[in-house]
């Protein structure tokens, strides 16, 4: 064999290696991948993942698969020890399903009726915990399932349990674990936030009712300021901060808006909460003030440029980004609520975070890829959803493993968003 021959053979073996090693760790990357909940591990929406694109090729980076059959909703993905988890309407039924990392169906189980009101389809995204799911259906059904054979290990419908009444558009919230709590909100004049015994669906605590509100739209979120541990939602009418360890109603901050759709997850930061409401209604900053175990708040700022529908908010180095109601987007200060900047961009929408970029997804199936930072807003890359999905795209995005997950209705697709350096 000559020289010229045995550098090309070199080439080439180096080559396969090469290519074997990369798909090698992105199996690893996609096997190690972790979103167990609504938001991510954290609930602040904000992926850890780095190495990602920064631009896309024209007509958006390779999809990987397409997955039919998770029944129609919003509910978007959760992700733990390779599998994904999602729900949907199917035949009647609110389904849990799980699938594999390549998109094949694991199992399939119900999860009592199907929400088939205004906007059918399920809401509520799976969490994963030790091995176990738990899901909280539009109609109140709470069930703890095995994470990999689907089996149920307990259930209970929250609505019938502690005398609450649906909403206007079923509830929607994601259910939040906080030790060996399972903490869900079915709202109505007994009770506002309940904490289940999360091995056996016993109750542990239950806070006051708020006015005889009922539920709002959003998942509740855990908050430690000064040692206090708070519980922080949204009523139908109200902010509302409940002791983390007894129920105890802490503090709570009126909020009407237009057919009581306080819909946001409240973001606990350094000593404040904010939230946002769509239909103009806008955000609000809170100030937490703490003495012992005891706990108020004060208003901070208000701003209508930032009036944030059901698409989330993301806060990152002092700056708040989200959907605005009238088509588009905004950046705030988080100090002082100063508008950075309002633009249009894919139109209004649900977002994500990752490796510096904001993935924003419109409600019409436009996926845009922009920097996150305050100074502009710039798509620099955006590509449409394919057809074949019904009604609204409202299922947040996720970014986990490598991969970029859209939901639209029956349908689920995974893209390849990791850069591949020559």
């Amino acid at each position: 064999m000559n020289e010229r021959n045995r550098c090309q053979r070199f080439v080439f073996l180096l080559g396969i290696l090469t290519s074997a090693a990369l798909t090698a760790s992105s199996r690893a990357d996609e096997a190690a991948a972790n979103w167990p909940r609504f938001h991510g591990p954290h609930g602040t929406n904000m992926s850890a993942e780095t190495g990602l694109l920064r631009q896309w090729p024209e007509g958006g980076p390779p999809q990987r698969w397409t997955a039919q059959g998770i029944g129609d909703g919003f509910a978007t993905v959760s992700i733990a020890d390779g599998r994904i988890y999602t729900a949907g309407n199917v035949d009647g039924q609110t389904a849990i399903t799980a699938l594999d990392l390549s998109g094949q169906r694991l199992w399939q189980v119900p999860n009592g009726g199907a929400w088939t009101g205004s906007q059918p389809g399920s809401r509520g995204t799976p969490t994963i915990e030790r091995g176990r799911l738990y899901h909280e259906s539009p109609l109140g059904d709470v069930v703890c399932l095995d994470a990999v054979s689907g089996g149920k290990i307990w259930g209970l419908n929250i609505l019938q349990q502690f005398g609450g009444e649906n909403i206007s558009w079923a509830l929607s919230e994601s259910l939040l674990i906080d030790g060996d709590r399972l903490i869900c909100c079915p709202g109505g004049p007994q009770t506002a936030v309940v904490a289940l015994d999360k091995r056996t669906g016993e109750t542990l605590w239950k806070s006051p009712g708020v006015g005889g509100d009922r539920a709002g739209y959003a998942s509740p979120t855990l908050a430690v300021h000064q040692t206090l541990r708070m519980i922080l939602t949204m009523t139908s009418r109200h902010v509302i901060g409940v002791h983390a360890d007894t129920g105890e109603l802490l503090w709570q901050f009126e909020h009407v808006t237009p057919w009581d759709e306080n819909i946001f997850s409240p973001i606990f930061h350094d000593g404040q909460v904010f939230i946002s409401t769509g239909h103009r209604v806008g955000s609000v900053m809170l100030k937490v003030i703490v003495e012992g175990q005891k706990a108020s708040v004060q208003e901070v700022w208000r701003s209508r440029e930032l009036d944030n529908h059901h698409g989330g908010v993301i806060l990152r180095d002092g700056y708040l980004y989200g959907s605005r109601w009238s088509p588009g987007w905004a950046c705030l200060a988080w100090q002082t609520g100063q508008t950075m900047y309002s633009e249009r961009g894919v139109g209004k929408g649900s977002l994500t975070y990752a490796d510096g970029m904001l993935y924003t997804l419109s409600e019409g199936g436009q996926m845009g890829l922009v920097p996150a930072t305050p100074e502009q807003h710039t798509v620099v890359s955006r590509f449409p959803l394919p057809a074949g999905g019904t009604g609204p795209v409202w299922a947040h995005p996720v970014v986990c493993g490598g991969r970029l997950y859209l939901r639209h209705g029956d349908m689920l697709y995974a893209y390849d968003v990791r850069r591949r350096d020559p």
